[in-house]
């Protein structure tokens, strides 16, 4: 078959199916091939036929549940909470290393250059040191959480927002206790 400029169409793009084609007639040059056993055939993807599992099933091997603690602040901080209204299911390759995990649900716009969005929830393997530049839960004055990156300044402690509208705080290191870094990030639309 042609298609109107003259050009040979050997393949067709299969419609309503995502990166799926159909060979309707092979380039000339293989056409000899034809007699010689080649067939084309479909490939199967790893997709299943059916529809996609029940949220309602159990958790399966490779994910975990993990508690969800509350709301965090990005932005301004708002009271530590530290009671698990729910769990979450969570994918193994989400927790990392050794120690516990925790899920918070973001409140707030300070964090939206490093991709956290209100509403998103992050997933806080629970630790109490970190490096410059992690995303860590901090505990500020002992009542205030936050989830900020985190930077040394001498015998100060910086919190970073990843937005421009909202200022770096600059505290003392005995008034900030990281409580845990950021593992990943599950977003619902």
């Amino acid at each position: 078959p042609r298609d109107p400029d003259g050009i040979c169409a050997c393949i067709r793009r299969l419609a309503h199916r995502a990166r799926a084609i159909e060979v309707v007639k092979l380039p000339d040059s293989l056409g000899s091939l034809s007699g010689a056993g080649f067939t084309p055939r479909v490939i199967d993807g790893d997709r299943p036929d059916g529809p996609p599992p029940s949220a309602a099933q159990p958790v399966s091997a490779s994910s975990f549940d993990v508690p969800m603690m509350g709301r965090i602040a990005a932005g301004v901080p708002i009271e530590a909470i530290s009671t698990m209204t729910q769990s979450v299911a969570v994918p193994g390759g989400m927790i990392s290393g050794s120690g516990e995990h925790y899920a918070l649900e973001v409140q707030g716009d300070s964090m939206i250059d490093a991709g956290i969005n209100d509403g998103d929830v992050v997933i806080i393997r629970e630790t109490s040191v970190a490096d410059d530049g992690d995303i860590v839960v901090a505990l500020v004055e002992d009542h205030e959480a936050t989830l900020k990156k985190f930077r040394r300044h001498g015998s100060s402690v910086a919190l970073e927002a990843a937005n421009p509208a909202y200022e770096t705080r600059v505290l003392p290191s005995d008034k900030v206790k990281v409580q845990g870094r950021l593992g990943g990030l599950i977003r619902t639309y």
